[in-house]
């Protein structure tokens, strides 16, 4: 038994077939994939937050370091200065005892 279709009608009974079997995705697809998404972001979100904190506390203490580092340095010069004096003291009596005459 042999069905006779026109071919433009068997062509049309294959396009609408694949444009029905192709089909967009459903709402609940769309839903679900987007609650995935959403969930990953917020996953990043958090670690975001907590390196933001960690970075801020890393840059706290820098600045806490640096300034120390600055008033040592400052105390450091106070001190070369009052070595260099003691020093030069040293220096001025080594000299004045050794123009002494001996006797």
């Amino acid at each position: 038994m042999r069905l006779n279709f026109p071919k433009s009608s068997a062509v049309v009974v294959i396009l609408v077939g694949a444009t029905a079997l192709g089909g967009c995705a459903t709402k609940g697809f769309v839903r679900e994939q987007i609650a995935t998404v959403n969930t990953r972001i917020d996953g990043m979100d958090g670690r975001l937050r907590t390196v933001e904190g960690t970075s801020g506390q890393a840059l706290a203490q820098a600045q806490a370091a640096a300034g120390q580092a600055q008033q040592n340095g400052q105390r450091i010069d106070q001190l070369n200065g009052r070595v260099d004096g003691l020093d030069q003291q040293v220096q001025q009596q080594a000299q004045q005892r050794a123009r002494r005459p001996r006797g």
